[in-house]
């Protein structure tokens, strides 16, 4: 089955050009959307399109732009495409992965995804070495910090206080509190200062 999609930015602009061009070609379904810009990766006619496509079918769009605006969007929507082993054609561009010239052009955007998110994953990766080696901390802030686990210790052992009002004393889910409690005790101990 052929699925066309069409999209113009504004509401002015007119999508009879597309469509007819996707008619041509013999799409069985057009999905449009009007006044939505490329920009956006969720537009109603395009997760329509995308949620009626089986394997086998083929995603035809009268140019690339109209399908996204940015590479990255691009190949992530031709990638997943490619997964669910469905064709797409481009028809002013004339890539079309049914032949071999379409075939490379779709490999090609698939190889620069993958490079893409390589030199994410690095550069992420760099950034938290970097930071590490000027001692900061990484992740997220501890719920209780050092004082408030000896408070919610001294609660709980001298005042008799429950886990739970102690939870609800400072906000936290009780696990929270038995987790904190359970790490800081650990500090305490390799530190020789006990709870105390």
């Amino acid at each position: 089955m052929l699925i066309g999609y069409a999209r113009v930015s504004t509401d002015d602009q007119s999508l009879a050009l597309q469509i007819q061009a996707l008619e041509r070609v013999g799409c069985d379904r057009i999905y449009t959307d009007q006044g939505v810009s490329g920009g956006i990766t969720s537009r109603p006619g395009l997760d329509r399109a995308l949620g009626r496509l089986r394997a086998g079918d083929k995603l035809v769009v009268w140019r690339l732009d109209r399908l996204g605006r940015s590479l990255p969007h691009l190949i992530q929507v031709l990638d997943r495409l490619g997964k669910r082993k469905v064709l797409f054609h481009s028809l002013t561009e004339g890539i079309d992965t049914n032949s071999s010239g379409g075939r490379l052009v779709f490999h090609i955007m698939a190889a620069l995804a993958e490079f893409e998110r390589a030199l994410i994953s690095e550069r992420t990766r760099a950034g938290l070495a970097a930071a590490r080696m000027e001692g900061k901390i990484l992740g997220r802030r501890p719920a209780l910090s050092s004082d408030q686990c000896r408070q919610a210790h001294q609660l709980l052992q001298q005042e008799r206080w429950s886990l739970l009002a102690v939870a609800s004393h400072f906000g936290v889910h009780p696990r929270t509190v038995k987790r904190r409690l359970a790490n800081y005790a650990k500090l305490c101990e390799e530190e020789g200062s006990g709870l105390g």
